[in-house]
């Protein structure tokens, strides 16, 4: 399954490097301010991105609004020491990503999945080179 994910996070993500300008955040990073729902909670544990075993991105999950939402944030260190890369968030449920969306900021915010009736988790991944998964919540 995990594979599966993979596969379509790295499909995406190339896909991705033709989305519109639109999608990427032009001004500083506001991480953890949600701009589709303001009201939205943090649900579950925060996972972490690693590559070359440095933490390269923060992945969480969050609900609110009557949606679940993904958030990928990469870190400052990682930014600093790597040319372009994309970031790629996504709500996943059973082996179906939900509502993948690709930035080449620092951090992308999926657009808000209804899935609130069922178990999900976020996924977060730089490119084609890592990714992670935050625990599942029912």
């Amino acid at each position: 399954m995990k594979s599966h994910i993979r596969r379509g996070v790295r499909i995406l993500a190339a896909a991705g490097l033709a989305l519109p300008a639109t999608l990427a955040f032009a001004g500083p990073a506001h991480a953890e301010t949600n701009p589709r729902c303001a009201g939205s909670v943090q649900i579950g544990a925060t996972a972490y991105v690693t590559v070359g075993g440095q933490t390269a991105a923060s992945v969480k999950q969050y609900k609110g609004c009557g949606k679940n939402y993904a958030y990928t944030y990469v870190w400052q260190q990682y930014r600093a020491s790597h040319g372009a890369y994309q970031v790629c968030t996504s709500i996943v449920t059973g082996s179906t990503l939900r509502d993948l969306q690709c930035s080449s900021g620092p951090e992308v915010w999926s657009l808000g999945a209804n899935t609130l009736s069922v178990c999900t988790r976020a996924l977060g991944g730089i490119s084609d080179v890592a990714q992670k998964e935050t625990e599942v919540r029912c």
